[in-house]
């Protein structure tokens, strides 16, 4: 019988590389708090098969436990380091408790190769023998290309990828101008993280897009389902395919997405896409710095309004944007926030 453990912070790699060896089942969780009581380890038997349980972001209500197999672990590690060119060391400045963290983690265990867990300010970015890879999101890659220091550093690596979320067109052209071999990736925990690479999916994975544009992801690295909550599991999982609630469409035989299906809002009779105007406000005031949402307007229907901790008023951000964007989808109130 398998044993299960719960592991946070650094302690998760070397439980992390114990379930790969079938030695234990790891429920992995942040220093801080405790996994919800849904999937705990002291609830019901584990499913035969199950070596990682790892949360959602939980950006949609309480996180769920997402159950991931080590075969699928195996099939998402084999598959990242054949399209990169090759097992390398890696570079976590990230959470070790999501799913970024944890596949750093796993590549580096299944490799047999070096896990350096540095501080996210980048800070430090330690450079081993042989192919070194690391893992940012696109707030990290945006402070980093800030600093020449920062910048020269990620140029040394082999690869640097790029995921969390959306990803501004024109970061990845400056970070790339600046000499980074920066890869952006798509993905989710339900799927080991990253399974699209620049819009290509990863060897063993095929991605359909429906006439809703909801984006399935078909491939060895989907998960087993969600620990205690079977109706979830069943809205979303179909054999090995995930129905995700992402938008997308193919440009040049390339993934794009476009946005949560959830993120289109009727504003005075308008469609508006908040995904559009997220990446027209992130390219225009950088990654992070001015988020949009819409709330209930009893005139307009929804109203957008921008949050921002910039000293920026809703004259300038509305004609900063409305250069970029049809009129109803620039943002009708600014909140300045902390």
């Amino acid at each position: 019988r398998v044993q299960t453990r719960t592991a946070s912070g650094a302690a998760i790699p070397e439980a992390l590389a114990q379930a790969l060896a079938g030695g234990v089942r790891v429920v992995v969780a942040a220093e801080d708090r405790e996994p919800p009581r849904r999937w705990q380890v002291d609830g019901p038997p584990f499913e035969n098969g199950i070596a990682v349980v790892v949360g959602t972001s939980g950006s949609t209500g309480e996180p769920k436990g997402v159950q991931l197999s080590r075969e699928a672990i195996l099939a998402s590690v084999n598959a990242t380091h054949q399209r990169l060119g090759g097992p390398g060391n890696w570079v976590c400045p990230l959470p070790l408790h999501y799913v970024a963290g944890v596949m750093t983690g796993a590549r580096a265990a299944v490799a047999g190769t070096r896990l350096s867990v540095v501080p996210p300010d980048l800070s430090r970015l330690p450079l081993n023998e042989g192919r070194n890879y690391v893992s940012v999101v696109a707030a990290q890659l945006h402070r980093a290309l800030d600093s020449s220091a920062s910048t020269e550093a990620l140029s040394r690596f082999d690869a640097v990828l790029v995921g969390g979320s959306a990803i501004p067109a024109g970061l990845l052209q400056q970070g790339r101008h600046a000499g980074l071999n920066l890869v952006a990736t798509y993905g989710m925990a339900e799927t080991c993280g990253g399974c699209v690479y620049d819009g290509a999916p990863l060897d063993g994975v095929e991605v359909t897009i429906g006439d809703d544009d909801r984006i399935s992801l078909t491939g060895p690295m989907v998960f087993s389902g969600y620990r205690l909550d079977p109706r979830a599991t069943a809205a979303v999982l179909h054999d090995r395919t995930l129905r995700t609630n992402d938008r997308g469409r193919w440009l040049n035989e390339r993934l794009q997405v476009l946005g949560r299906a959830d993120d289109v809002v009727i504003t005075g009779g308008n469609n508006v896409d908040l995904g559009l105007v997220q990446r027209a406000a992130d390219d225009e005031f950088g990654p992070g710095r001015l988020a949009v949402l819409a709330v209930p307007d009893e005139r307009w229907g929804a109203r957008i309004v921008a949050l921002t901790d910039l000293a920026l008023d809703l004259d300038e951000c509305r004609t900063r944007l409305g250069g970029r964007l049809e009129p109803a989808a620039v943002p009708r109130d600014l909140r300045r926030v902390a």
